[in-house]
């Protein structure tokens, strides 16, 4: 419909949904968690209209950009969408038969109507509204104008259905579910009389977006908890999932995903090279998957800790001034790690520092070299992984604004193996080309080169290192080796030791 100033238009009905116990519940605007609106709208209109208004065409075309806050924004499955397309065309179960029978006729008499009777739900933005300081514009506001008897309208932006259009700013509308099936129209776009219906939601705040996706998705249906951790990255900073097992998991099974990528991708530093089953005979040459995991645990993959959190994990806390939760996929976490962990491998095979010359003379039969595998050698080690681990992620979360981390990654996510392996790949490549981020690496693996990787257990060590590296042993030598390895970084020059003084300051370290 369209009003007297040609602007398009639907009516909605307004669903009062509050009850007086809710008026309890603690909203704090610092936390995205500002108390909502009491109600909200219940409409339907063409599917097309509604993916060109909630920006998601655009996203499909360019899927390795994260301009936008991909933080309350599934990672896209092209072949669930293409799944709903067919399905919506043709029906089930012709839109499960393979290619080669729904190219025959013989199958013809399988098509069905292909309903969508399950509502969307989305957020209209209001103005004012801002993601990673990108704006509403004006002329893109979607505005409520609520009636009498329980209807309201909501007036489109002027034109926006014309094929030349484009938000200003952000787009009008976000999608808390349901964004594969209008993915699914990106082809269909001229089934204009296929109308889906919407629950739309105003001005809420993006804590209680993640909530709705948890109670429609995980909820009731119990979908695995790494897909749920990948699929919506908000949920990795809700502080009300730490209070269930639920969120543990979550992380957990993310480690174990992100180490079985480190031990099968044959471009990992640690390519076979890390114990997976914990077997006995290994030690000093092997670290085991379960201190892999609890090393990613305290570092990339950290849990956001609330107002006293120092420094999260770059996989699960908000980064930055925006606090932005960055959309990388697993195959991007995996290719960060394999990345930087490739960078420190090669830079202390180019080292001749003592520390690495004797371990190389001690191991001379091994292969690859000692100084980074081998005996003796904390980076075999337990401490040594997680303090490795603890301080890249440091200065990486600490430095995330400047290295524009937001601005990289974000594709998508596709479960297949062989696909995976390719877009691990793939992500690698992409980290090597940019600039700002490949060149911190360079740096700070350069300077993790020159640290004094040795075990207390190596021979060749003075009184006074021995008993240095002695009190890297038991639960608080944690600690303490991150601390002296941070020293070292800080002590050197460059923007890789300013950070390193920065997260001194934080951790406390520096008194």
């Amino acid at each position: 419909m369209t009003d007297e100033g040609n602007r398009e238009f639907v009516y909605a009905l307004k669903v009062q949904q509050w009850l007086p116990s809710w008026n309890e519940i603690r909203w704090n605007p610092d936390e995205n968690r500002s108390e909502p609106q009491h109600w909200f709208y219940q409409f339907s209109m063409p599917a097309s209209s509604l993916r060109r208004l909630s920006g998601v065409y655009a996203r499909t075309k360019d899927r390795t950009s994260s301009s936008e806050d991909l933080g309350i924004q599934r990672q896209h499955n092209v072949e669930r969408s293409q799944e709903i397309g067919r399905f919506v065309e043709f029906g089930y179960p012709w839109s499960d038969l393979s290619e080669k029978k729904r190219k025959t006729v013989e199958f013809s008499d399988l098509r069905k109507p292909g309903w969508l009777p399950t509502a969307v739900v989305v957020n209209v933005l209001t103005p004012g509204d801002e993601r990673i300081g990108k704006k509403l514009a004006e002329s893109d506001i979607v505005e409520v104008e609520d009636g009498d008897n329980g209807y309201a309208k909501l007036l489109l932006p002027k034109g926006f259905n014309k094929e030349d259009w484009a938000p200003q700013g952000l787009s009008p509308i976000e999608v808390i579910d349901g964004q594969h099936r209008l993915w699914a129209f990106e082809e269909l776009v001229k089934h204009e009389n296929y109308e889906i219906p919407v629950v739309a939601f105003v001005g809420l705040d993006l804590s209680w977006q993640a909530y709705l996706f948890y109670t429609i998705n995980i909820k009731p249906k119990k979908i695995n908890t790494s897909l749920a951790f990948d699929l919506y990255p908000l949920l990795r900073t809700e502080q009300w999932l730490e209070k269930f097992e639920g969120h543990s998991i979550y992380r957990e099974a993310r480690s174990q995903e992100l180490i079985d990528k480190l031990w099968s991708h044959p471009e990992s530093p640690w390519h076979h090279r890390i114990n997976m089953l914990g077997e006995t005979g290994y030690k000093g040459l092997m670290v085991s998957q379960a201190a892999w995991v609890r090393s990613l645990m305290v570092s990339f993959v950290k849990n956001w800790e609330g107002p006293n959190v120092r420094i999260g994990g770059i996989f699960g806390a908000g980064v930055g001034s925006h606090n932005t939760v960055l959309p990388w996929s697993l195959s991007e976490q995996a290719a960060f790690l394999i990345f930087i962990g490739k960078k420190v491998q090669d830079a202390i095979e180019r080292t001749t520092s003592e520390w690495a010359e004797v371990l190389r003379q001690s191991g001379a039969d091994l292969k690859p070299d000692p100084a980074f595998f081998g005996q003796n050698n904390l980076l075999n080690q337990d401490q040594g992984v997680r303090a490795l681990l603890q301080v890249i992620n440091d200065l990486f979360f600490t430095c995330a604004d400047k290295l524009r981390l937001y601005t990289w990654g974000g594709g998508v996510r596709i479960e297949d193996s062989d696909t995976d392996t390719f877009l691990i790949s793939n992500a690698i490549q992409s980290l090597n080309d940019n600039q700002r981020i490949s060149k911190f690496m360079d740096e700070l693996a350069s300077t993790l080169a020159t640290y004094d990787w040795r075990a207390s257990s190596s021979p060749e060590l003075t009184e006074e290192q021995r008993t240095l590296k002695s009190s890297f042993r038991g639960s608080g030598g944690y600690k303490e080796l991150r601390r002296h390895l941070l020293q070292h970084v800080a002590a050197r020059d460059g923007d890789v030791a300013i950070t390193a003084k920065t997260v001194l300051d934080k951790l406390g370290y520096s008194e």
